[in-house]
């Protein structure tokens, strides 16, 4: 392994130290790697209190996909970056907490796997198994290590990084009444999506209203965006997808909002213009061209910063009353073909 394996932890690290005293960092655990020992790093910042709104950042669950990562670790240092002379942003941290988790999969990001070191495809963990046909292999598997996309022993428990994902959720977004989270991915299709729930279930969401809120303001504020917003569901199921099972959890409490998102930025159009990629499995699902990697960068950091605002100021675009079961019939027409909830 060289050294660029292990330049996003050393990055994020970097971005600690620099943040000092502003920030709240910890280890959610120690992953093993071969010989090595490698920490999964939460970062927090922003007001405490569960009245306040919060967003999570997380990246890297897939340690092909790096740009995920620097995506994350990107708009993670712009925030520590601008604490020193931003009162706008230090404002809005008095009424908003947000939390990173730039590199969920340190392992597989240092021997550059999809998987965890274990071979387990973290996005394939969680409990949960799909109601519907899921395709074979990509939809999730118990064939073993061996092939992409395995869910881990039936049963089994589960894997340190995934359950320590489930206990920051459970600590720092669940415990606010409202909370959403972008997870940062890389590598289906020619366009950039954001995903919202289900993956499991072609179902529509108890929240599905609230996704077509956000999408609304999303047109409004940034006219001219090419992101194709939809749930999972439209593109294929899978069993143990990880967000779905955070989501359903969160369900269970009837006083919160968890709103969980996933970026999926489209790598098959960074093969299309530099075909060579095809015989790189990294540049499968990453930017090669540095100029490329740098706009990846820019266009999505103004998304991220939108997000952010979206979830501080959510009192005033959550539909309520008649305009939710307004907000909730056009979703139904516009992602469902119609057919009643």
């Amino acid at each position: 392994m060289t050294d660029a394996g292990a330049h996003e932890l050393e990055e994020l690290e970097q971005i600690i130290a620099a943040g000092g005293s502003a920030i709240e960092a910890r280890t959610l655990c120690q992953i093993t790697c071969g010989a090595r020992r490698l920490p999964l790093h939460a970062i927090s910042l922003g007001n405490p209190d569960p009245a306040v709104p919060v967003i999570g950042i997380f990246g890297g669950v897939h340690g092909l996909e790096r740009i995920g990562a620097q995506v994350a670790l990107a708009f993670l240092h712009s925030v520590v970056s601008r604490l020193r002379w931003d009162t706008t942003l230090r404002r809005q941290l008095e009424h908003l907490r947000l939390v990173f988790v730039p590199v969920v999969n340190p392992g597989g990001m240092w021997r550059r796997t999809r998987a965890n070191p274990q071979g387990v495809d973290l996005m394939r963990n969680a409990p949960l198994e799909a109601r519907e046909r899921t395709p074979f292999l990509i939809g999730g598997h118990r064939l073993g290590p061996r092939l992409p996309w395995y869910r881990g022993p039936l049963a089994g428990p589960l894997e340190a990084e995934t359950d320590a994902v489930c206990r920051l959720v459970d600590d720092e977004l669940l415990s606010h009444g409202f909370s959403m989270v972008i997870d940062c991915h890389s590598g289906f299709g020619l366009s950039d999506r954001i995903w919202f729930p289900y993956a499991h279930t072609v179902l529509p969401i108890p929240h599905l209203a609230e996704m077509h809120a956000l999408l609304e303001i999303l047109d409004q504020t940034h006219s001219h965006h090419r992101y194709v917003f939809e749930p999972q569901s439209r593109q294929y199921l899978a069993h143990g997808d990880l967000w779905d099972y955070l989501y359903l959890r969160a369900l269970e409490r009837s006083d919160r909002v968890f709103l969980p998102l996933t970026l999926e930025m489209g790598s098959w159009l960074w093969v299309k213009k530099n075909p060579r990629q095809l015989f790189s499995r990294h540049g499968m699902f990453n930017p090669l061209i540095e100029h490329r990697r740098q706009r990846v960068l820019r266009r999505h950091l103004a998304w991220l910063d939108f997000m952010t605002r979206a979830a501080s100021g959510n009192a005033l675009w959550r539909p309520q009353g008649a305009a939710r079961e307004s907000h909730r019939q056009l979703a139904m027409q516009r992602w469902y073909g119609g057919l009643p909830a």
